[in-house]
């Protein structure tokens, strides 16, 4: 039924998807998918197709693998537009959020200005050392040509010496040769001697014999003074300066500086004892150069390497004796000498310029405080200072002298003391001030009254009128008494007056306007005549034909008279004044009284308003005048008036501020004697004092520079409020203005005793907001460097930020406050008359050495002024500064 070559039939569908399952049901890999595809694995399907047979189940198999296929592909493209909406939804959020590379931009730009900028500073510091290698090629070249000519100079001597012996060789006589020798006994026995040829060369030996001589007893009289490098620095500074003071040492010097040909001229010339003791001055640079010099700058260091240089050039020639130098040796010695005598110079000069003008400040300090009390013979105030200022002047004068020399230095001492004179000296009026219409007053032998100086009218019927005390007359009469007391040339400043007056006129032109047309309009013009009236009424002498015409020409009840009948006429009432003030006023007024005449404005208020301003003018004329007359014997009375004045304001009511005041002083003062008694028990002169409570508490309630708060300041100073107000700003701009000034000096190496007077004025009056300002004012002095000049500027902005916020947090401004704080404090310690000398001649060096030289003149009449103040409010409120005192040991008494 069957052959081999016949064809098997096709299984039934469901038997050939079973044999199928597996391969149409397994997920193939990419691989796999990929292989399907291609041509081989199309031929392969072909044949197994043809292999297995039946149409039917190729056409299921080749179904099912499509499907698969295309599920695999749908699952696959599924993914992927998955991951891509992740993708998509991931830049979309980093899109919509902000952006924050803004950090690492600015960080990039930041680190890129600093790269600029450490550059810049490579260039800048490879260009300076350049520099200073070109400058030392320079000087190498040139000492090797100065070794080359030396050298070419002692060839060619040695040549003439050698020619000059040779010759002599072939001048003596020499024995034949045919001559009979002499035996060996003979050579043993006979000795030679060399005879001279002639004169000359006896002469030149017996020289050259007793210059050896000579040396060799020089040398060794230098050499036993025991002057060396290691016995300097083992020898305390003054001990050597003793020695090399002594006569002995600078006579043996000065001969061995001469035997090397350092030195011409005789020996007790001033020249030449100047130049032996810079020779000593480089022992002593070298053994003790800490207290010779005062900083370490690039002239200081020059100075020591040059010192180094001769020591070193002449130890070795004076250490062996019998050896004369060379030719050369002593043109180098020649060299070095000369350029180390230069450098010292160049560094003298500069230091005692500094010292000269130190000095000079110290003589001048003197000399103001010598005017000051002069003339005061009540008090023997003048006769205790005067041996004292004399004695320390004669000192200063004596040293400066030495450095300066005597013409110059007389004619500076009479430069600066005329200065110091003309600007203490008080600025007065070009004109006479004196009042025509006011007598020179009577004063009986119980005193002056106060009456004289109280020009302030009585109050009116108009209360309203505010006109009246739009321009202040006077301050009242606590406070002119307080102010005579401190200043006994004390008067009422008019300058703010004048430069106000245009403001002032346009005020009270103002309220009188406003006072004319109410309702008051014509009771407004009898007060202002009753007011001027009054005015004008104090300037005169009651009884004289002045005050007899003012009376009569302003009569009050005819004013008001013609005002109610509409007959008052401006016309008249103005040319009135314009004849009368000018026989009132001073001579110095004439001007503006004129003006005031020539005034012809229609407008009646601002006339009036001109005119009220005259007489405001008029009126300070004449209370300067009566304080003039009276001064004298109201200091007197100053005290007393001012204590009974303070306990009406006060009465016996407890002084709550003064109290605090007191009592944290006091705690202040106990701090710093424990401080420096450090646990031992502090001597009589160290306890605490009244006194020295109330100074601690003066000097740390004026010398400060934050802002003065009415709850710092005691009742007993409350008529200082301005002073310490002034002081405390004052003390504010110098410790600013010297802390950039000491930077400055100190960056560029210069020496910060000098004094830069001109670029501080300048300073004083700039705003403490752009600091380039104050680099620019120091520029003008020197030169910056931009290394320096970066340093400067971040300086002065860290500075400037406690001067604007009124603080004190850099280190600098720290240091020149506690300064301040402490020299003024000691000042005002001295308690005798010596004492206070001293502290005063020392101020300048004192002040100039801590770097505020420029201010030594502010801070001395700062510490003058809180003097007189200190000793008027003492002794006006002596009572109840006893009554806290005895309350506060109270107190400590029950504590303990």
């Amino acid at each position: 039924m069957s052959s081999d070559n016949e064809t098997l039939p096709a299984p039934p569908p469901r038997i050939a998807a079973r044999f199928l399952k597996s391969s149409g049901t397994r997920r193939k890999s990419s691989a796999a998918s990929s292989r399907r595809n291609s041509l081989t694995s199309h031929h392969s399907s072909r044949s197994s197709r043809s292999a297995h047979g039946g149409p039917q189940s190729t056409h299921i198999a080749q179904h099912l693998r499509r499907a698969s296929i295309i599920e695999t592909r749908k699952a696959r493209l599924a993914d992927r537009a998955a991951h891509a909406e992740q993708v998509r939804l991931r830049a979309a959020l980093a899109k919509a959020a902000p952006r924050v590379s803004s950090t690492t931009e600015e960080r990039a730009l930041a680190a890129k200005q600093a790269r600029e900028r450490f550059l810049a500073q490579v260039a800048a510091n490879c260009a300076e050392e350049v520099k200073r290698a070109k400058r030392v090629a320079e000087d190498t070249r040139e000492k090797k040509a100065a070794e080359l000519m030396r050298l070419k100079e002692d060839m060619r001597e040695r040549s003439a010496e050698a020619e000059k012996r040779r010759s002599l060789l072939q001048q003596t006589q020499r024995r034949l040769r045919t001559a009979t020798l002499p035996t060996l006994e003979e050579r043993r026995t006979v000795t030679r001697k060399w005879k001279p040829g002639n004169e000359t060369e006896a002469a030149q030996v017996i020289q050259k014999a007793w210059r050896n001589a000579k040396r060799r007893r020089i040398v060794s009289e230098f050499l036993e003074l025991g002057i060396t490098l290691e016995n300097v620095q083992k020898t305390s500074f003054e001990d050597v300066g003793n020695l090399f003071s002594q006569e002995k040492v600078v006579e043996s010097t000065t001969k061995l500086l001469k035997l090397y040909g350092l030195q011409d001229g005789e020996a007790d010339s001033t020249n030449t004892m100047a130049a032996t003791r810079t020779f000593l001055s480089a022992f002593i640079l070298l053994g003790h150069p800490a207290q010779v010099l005062s900083n370490e700058g690039e002239q200081e260091k020059d100075l020591i390497d040059k010192a180094k240089s001769l020591l070193l050039c002449i130890d070795p020639i004076i250490t062996n004796p019998t050896l004369s130098p060379s030719t050369t040796q002593l043109a180098s010695l020649a060299e070095v000498y000369a350029s180390f005598q230069t450098a010292f110079t160049a560094w003298k000069d500069r230091d005692s310029s500094v010292l000269v003008d130190t000095m000079l400040a110290q003589f001048v300090e003197l000399d103001a405080i010598w005017q000051s009390v002069k003339n005061d013979k009540d008090g023997h105030v003048a006769e205790d200072y005067r041996e004292g200022i004399q004695h320390n002047q004669t000192l200063l004068l004596a040293r400066i002298k030495r450095l300066a020399g005597a013409d110059k230095a007389m004619k500076m001492i009479r430069e600066a003391t005329r200065k110091s004179r003309k600007a203490q000296a008080k600025k007065k009026p070009s004109g006479d001030v004196r009042p025509r219409a006011a007598s020179h007053p009577t004063v009986d032998a119980s005193g002056p009254s106060l009456t004289p100086i109280d020009i302030s009218v009585s109050d009116t019927a108009v209360d309203s009128l505010a006109s009246r005390r739009a321009t202040p007359l006077l301050p009242d009469n606590r406070t002119i008494m307080h102010e005579l007391a401190i200043n006994k040339e004390y008067k009422i400043d008019v300058t703010p007056k004048i430069d106000m007056r245009e403001n002032a006129i346009r005020a009270v032109s103002d309220k009188l306007r406003v006072g004319f047309e109410s309702e008051l309009g014509d009771t407004f013009v009898i007060v202002m005549a009753e007011i001027i009236r009054e005015k004008l009424l104090k300037l005169v002498t009651e009884g004289k034909s002045l005050y007899t015409l003012i009376s009569e020409s302003l009569d009050i009840t005819m004013i008001e008279n013609q005002v109610k009948m509409g007959a008052f006429s401006y016309q008249q009432f103005f040319s009135f004044m314009n004849s009368l003030l000018p026989k009132i006023c001073a001579p110095v007024r004439d001007a503006e009284v004129k003006a005031l005449a020539k005034d012809q404005t229609e407008d009646p208020i601002e006339r009036l308003a001109r005119l009220n301003y005259i007489i405001d003018l008029l009126s300070i004329d004449h209370a300067n005048f009566s304080l003039q007359v009276y001064a004298p014997m109201l200091i007197k009375e100053a005290a007393g008036y001012e204590e009974r004045l303070f306990a009406t304001a006060h009465g016996n009511g407890q002084l709550q501020k003064t109290q605090n005041w007191w009592l944290k002083a006091k705690r202040k003062t106990e701090e710093e004697i424990e401080r420096r008694s450090a646990g031992s028990v502090p001597a009589p002169a160290g306890r605490v004092t009244p006194d020295k409570v109330y100074i601690r508490g003066l000097v740390d309630l004026a010398v400060e520079v934050a802002e003065l708060q009415e709850a710092d300041l005691p009742e007993t100073l409350e008529l200082d409020h301005g002073r310490i107000h002034r002081m405390r700003t004052d003390v504010h701009r110098m410790v600013i203005i010297s802390a950039i000034l000491l930077t400055g000096k100190n960056l560029m190496r210069r020496d910060v005793r000098s004094l830069w007077k001109e670029q501080a004025q300048r300073m004083w009056d700039l705003p403490f907001e752009n600091g380039q300002t104050f680099i620019a004012v120091i520029e003008t002095r020197y030169a910056l460097p931009p290394i320096t000049k970066t340093q400067l500027s971040g300086t002065v902005e860290r500075i400037l930020l406690d001067g604007r916020n009124r603080q004190v947090t850099h280190p600098v401004v720290k240091v020149l406050l506690q300064k301040i704080k402490t020299h003024v404090h000691s000042r005002l310690s001295a308690s005798s008359a010596d004492e206070r000398v001293k502290a005063a001649s020392t101020a300048t060096q004192v002040l100039s050495s801590g770097g505020l030289a420029e201010f030594v003149a502010q801070i001395g009449a700062m510490v003058d002024e809180l003097q007189k103040v200190g000793d008027v409010d003492r002794e006006a409120h002596k009572t109840w500064y006893d009554g806290i005192v005895a309350e506060s040991n109270e107190v400590q008494a029950e504590g303990v």
